[in-house]
C-alpha cells in the first residue's frame, strides 16, 4: 500500500515493495503533485508497474553490467559478426567509460541527452553519433521490454545534434581499429578499390602516385615501388596524362610490407588475365598497375564514389581519399616507426613538416606514452 504526505504546498507518495532479485525490501517515492489525487493516481499506476514486474531491476545492477550482458545474451550469436562488433565497441569505447559505475535505474532522460552531446562536442559526426545511440537505446528498450527492469528508456526524445565544423587543419585518418571493417568492406564492394585502397593504407602514397603505377615501377622480388610520376585525372589526353610528382622530394623507393607485396603478385595474375580477355582493346600502352579490366585509368570519381560507400558501410564519417595517407602516417607512428623513415615514405621536404603534422595525432601514442612512462616511474619506487 502506498502511503502520502504533503510537503510544503506539494503532495509525495512512498510505496514499499521487495525487490525482487535482492529479496530485500524497497522504498520508492516520488512528490511534487499538486494535489493528493494526483500523488494517488501516479501511486496507483506504479504498483501496477510493480505488480507486473515491470521494475523488478535491482537497484544496485550497474549500468555496464548490464550492457555487458545484454551483449552476451541478446546481441553475441544473434546479429551479424559485424553488427555485434560495432554494439561491442560503442559499449566499451564510449558508453561504459562515460557512463563509468551508473546504476542502470539511475540513467535519466537529461543524463543522457548530455552523453549525447559530449560526443558531438568530441567531434564525432551526426552520424557516428546516431549509430551510438542506436545501441544505447536498443540495450534499454530491452530493458523495458521484454526484461521489465525499468519502466521507460531514457533515450527515447534524445536530440542528436550536428558535430561542431572542424577546425582548419585537422588532420582526417581511419583510427587503426576501423581499418580492418574498412578493408572487408572495400573486398565485399569491389576488388579493384579493395587493392588500391589497401595499397595507400600500407605505403602512404598520394592516390594520384598510386594511379600512375606501371609495372616498371614496382620490383615484386626485391619489395618495393618507385615513385616517379602521378596522373593527372583531369589530363585531356594520353600526352598529358603522366606528370611529375608533388615536389622533387616526392620522388622516392619506398619498401612494402610482405602481405602486400604477395597481394600485389596475386593482383599481377588478374592483371595478366584481363589483358588475355580484352586482347587488342586493352590499354597495354598505358601499362597502369591500378586500373579498369580493361587497362584504362580509375576515373577520380569513382574513386571517390566508392571511397564514400564503404566508409559509409564502416560507419566512418565522411572523408577525403587522401585521409588514406595519413591513415598511414599514424598507423606507422603508432607501430612505433621513426619520424625520418615516415618523412622519407610520404616524400615530405624536411623531417620538421611531417613532425609537425604527425606528432600528436595519435591517442594511442599518446596512451602508449604514458603507460611507458607510468611503468617507469612505478618501478623507481619497486
Amino acid at each position: 500500500m502506498a502511503s502520502f504526505r504533503k510537503r510544503g504546498s506539494k503532495w509525495q507518495y512512498r510505496i514499499s515493495y521487495i525487490d525482487q532479485i535482492t529479496n530485500k525490501r524497497i522504498e520508492v517515492s516520488k512528490g511534487g503533485f499538486d494535489t493528493k489525487t494526483e500523488a494517488k493516481k501516479a501511486a496507483l499506476e506504479h504498483e501496477a508497474k510493480l505488480e507486473s514486474g515491470q521494475e523488478v531491476v535491482s537497484k544496485d545492477e550497474l549500468l555496464s553490467e548490464y550492457l555487458l550482458n545484454w551483449l552476451k545474451d541478446y546481441k553475441e550469436g544473434n546479429v551479424r559478426k559485424n553488427t555485434y562488433i560495432l554494439h561491442e565497441r560503442n559499449v566499451n569505447k564510449h558508453i561504459i567509460p562515460y557512463f563509468k559505475k551508473i546504476k542502470l535505474k539511475q540513467i535519466t532522460p537529461l543524463h543522457y541527452q548530455k552523453f549525447i552531446n559530449s560526443l558531438a562536442d568530441s567531434g564525432y559526426s551526426k552520424r557516428t553519433v546516431g549509430i551510438i545511440h542506436e545501441t544505447m537505446f536498443n540495450a534499454l528498450q530491452t530493458a523495458v521490454k521484454p526484461l521489465k527492469k525499468i519502466a521507460d528508456n531514457p533515450c527515447e526524445g534524445v536530440t542528436i545534434p550536428r558535430k561542431t565544423e572542424k577546425k582548419k587543419g585537422e588532420l582526417e585518418y581511419i583510427d587503426s581499429d576501423n581499418i580492418a571493417e574498412f578493408l572487408m568492406n572495400a573486398r565485399r564492394d569491389n576488388y579493384l578499390y579493395y587493392i588500391f585502397f589497401k595499397t595507400l593504407i600500407f605505403t602512404g602514397m598520394r592516390k594520384g602516385e598510386a594511379a600512375a603505377l606501371q609495372r616498371k615501377d614496382i620490383d615484386l622480388k626485391e619489395g618495393y615501388i618507385d615513385i616517379n610520376k602521378t596522373l593527372d585525372f583531369q589530363a585531356k589526353d594520353d600526352e598529358e596524362l603522366f606528370g611529375d610528382p608533388k615536389t622533387f622530394d616526392s620522388k622516392r623507393k619506398i619498401r612494402i610490407n610482405e602481405s602486400l607485396r604477395k597481394e600485389l603478385i596475386k593482383h599481377m595474375d588478374w592483371l595478366n588475365d584481363n589483358r588475355l580477355v580484352f586482347n587488342d582493346v586493352y590499354r597495354h600502352d598505358l601499362d597502369l598497375i591500378f586500373c579498369r579490366e580493361d587497362g584504362s585509368i580509375l576515373p577520380k570519381s569513382t574513386l571517390f564514389n566508392a571511397f564514400n560507400r564503404i566508409c559509409k558501410k564502416s560507419n566512418i564519417e565522411k572523408l577525403p581519399i587522401h585521409a588514406l595517407r595519413h591513415t598511414h602516417a599514424v598507423l606507422s607512428l603508432e607501430q612505433g616507426d621513426d619520424m625520418k623513415v615516415i618523412q622519407e615514405r610520404l616524400g615530405h621536404k624536411s623531417i620538421q613538416i611531417t613532425s609537425d603534422i604527425y606528432s600528436h595525432v595519435s591517442k594511442k601514442l599518446q596512451e602508449k606514452s604514458m603507460d611507458n612512462l607510468e611503468k617507469f616511474a612505478q618501478g623507481l619506487t619497486e
